[in-house]
């Protein structure tokens, strides 16, 4: 069983780097899908905000699917579905098209997220410590790789068709081959289905309420980091756009060390600390008279977040006798924190300026000291020997 249990924990940090390439291929490749639509900055905000919706339609489907064909089958199909929806959006030649294409991308995504952080967490279980963190580095790992792949397309001006065919293609083999690997679980016998869609419970919601602080802040920070340092600080455009790729290498960099301080010092402890690091970053940016100044403070908020999004994933898998309903709730509300939070940074930097908007930013930062106890489920993970005797 153990031999088991570690070739799955490996196949599903490979599952979480394709499922990142996917997310670092698309975002490279807006700008020609903007252009290819004929969207103006409102049509094209608009249609990104379906990614949200269809994931929060799609969420819930995934503990069903799951339940009835089993979690290698289950997570094999989603992410292969998630895989092949990354074609669609190059593919819309207006807002409708765009719309529906982008929906269908955020329901895929959204089920293959749920069930790959559900099957993250019943490993985690079994080994009995912390992995989510590091499994969460791999999705950076993973969109880094995209995002430089894509950046090199876009530098050839291949069409994005193309290169989303070809990227599709190849994570789509990449996560049929991978998902051989990880643990085959089905249900007990008496065990019934889970409803298709169900509201999230009320313990989702506040983990989720903690995600949502992160996630506000990373989505910020990726979006509004280059343009902060660029119009704020008159840093020139390479400096700009190296503040942006640094704050996602040290955001990567701390996942995949997360687990050892998680292990360490425990979830609270660790968030707390992280909580720490994200508010006196947000200060150092507010403060922030030089682009270097600037740039420690986002990298001092990648470093205090990086590691909130993975456990409160790990915190809703102990939360109740679901993991896979209550990981959808805690999944729904961080897509929508990352959704919100670029246009309403820029809605307050339009009214007001870009210091004020990372002030409320490092606000919302505090959140992760005062309700880092919500994520103490996280810590009750089972040990290897209490997992046997389950199974």
């Amino acid at each position: 069983m153990g031999a088991e249990v570690q070739r799955g924990r490996y196949a599903i940090a490979a599952v979480f780097a394709v499922h990142g390439g996917v997310t670092g291929s698309f975002a490279t490749r807006v700008p020609w899908i903007q252009d290819h639509a004929g969207l103006g900055a409102g049509q094209l905000g608009f249609a990104l905000a379906f990614t949200a919706f269809g994931a929060a339609c799609a969420m819930p489907l995934a503990g069903w699917i799951t339940h009835h064909l089993g979690s290698r089958t289950a997570l094999r199909l989603l992410l292969a579905l998630w895989t092949l929806s990354l074609v669609l959006p190059s593919l819309a030649t207006n807002l409708l098209t765009a719309c529906l294409a982008m929906f269908v991308y955020g329901a895929t995504a959204g089920m293959a997220d749920v069930a790959m952080n559900a099957m993250g967490v019943e490993i985690e279980h079994r080994l009995g410590k912390s992995i989510m963190s590091g499994l969460h580095g791999m999705w950076s790992v993973g969109t880094l790789i995209g995002s430089g792949a894509g950046t090199l397309a876009a530098h050839l001006d291949v069409d994005a068709r193309v290169h989303h065919g070809i990227a599709s293609l190849v994570l789509t083999l990449l996560g049929v081959l991978v998902c051989r690997w990880v643990l085959d679980l089905r249900p007990a016998e008496e065990e019934e289905a889970p409803p298709r869609f169900t509201l999230p419970p009320r313990s989702a919601l506040l983990i989720g309420a903690v995600g949502f602080c992160a996630v506000f802040a990373e989505g910020a920070s990726m979006d509004w980091a280059a343009v902060y340092l660029k119009d704020r600080l008159a840093a020139s455009a390479g400096l700009a756009a190296a503040c942006a790729t640094g704050f996602m290498l040290t955001m990567a960099i701390a996942r995949l060390a997360g687990d050892a301080v998680v292990n360490r010092y425990g979830v609270v402890r660790g968030v707390r600390a992280g909580g720490v690091l994200a508010v006196a970053g947000g200060l150092l940016v507010v403060v922030a008279e030089q682009p270097a100044v600037a740039m420690a403070g986002f990298g001092l908020t990648g470093l205090g977040i990086a590691v909130v999004v993975p456990l409160c994933f790990a915190a809703a898998g102990h939360a109740g006798p679901n993991p896979s309903q209550a990981i959808a709730g805690v999944a729904t509300i961080t897509y929508t924190s990352g959704l919100i939070a670029p246009s309403l940074i820029g809605g307050v930097a339009h009214a007001t300026n870009l210091t004020v908007s990372f002030g409320v930013v490092t606000a919302l930062s505090c959140g992760l000291l005062l309700f880092a106890g919500v994520l103490r489920g996280a810590e009750r993970v089972r040990t290897p020997e209490a997992a046997a005797s389950r199974d």
